[in-house]
């Protein structure tokens, strides 16, 4: 039996042969993970794919609603409604999976995902400190 490897990613796990090579570091499809077929996710990443759905919904009303960007720069940054789907569709299918499990098979998955979080959020005591970004800002025309 071979086991499935693949690379870290914050909502599952990519697959992509040349990107596993790379460590995580060689997509060839610029990293737009939810859409590729070398995605996989499993029941212990189910709050932080809802977290993220709940961020670009955020996001598009937020944008939606926002009077000092022009229109190119709205679409740029507008999720689009296909990834948007793709995520509610991740989430429904890995709640229809564990709808379709025993109670006794749920309680095994709760617990197995309760330790794999435990080992995502592992802190290796370092901070968490970046350089200061630069202000590129362009004063606008009117």
């Amino acid at each position: 039996m071979s086991t499935l490897r693949g690379t870290p990613h914050p909502y599952g796990i990519c697959v992509e042969p040349s990107n596993v090579k790379a460590g995580g570091h060689g997509c060839p499809f610029r990293f737009r993970c939810v859409g590729c077929d070398h995605f996989r996710t499993d029941p212990s990443y189910l709050p932080v794919l809802r977290a993220y759905l709940d961020t670009l919904l955020r996001d598009c009303e937020h944008l939606a609603a926002a009077t000092e960007l022009d229109d190119w720069a709205r679409t740029e940054a507008t999720h689009s409604e296909a990834e948007i789907k793709r995520i509610r569709t991740l989430i429904r299918r890995v709640e229809t999976d564990l709808n379709g499990l025993t109670d006794d098979e749920r309680e095994q998955i709760k617990e197995a995902t309760r330790t794999l979080r435990k080992t995502r959020t592992v802190s290796l005591g370092m901070s968490d400190v970046r350089p200061p970004e630069a202000d590129l800002r362009l004063e606008r025309d009117t």
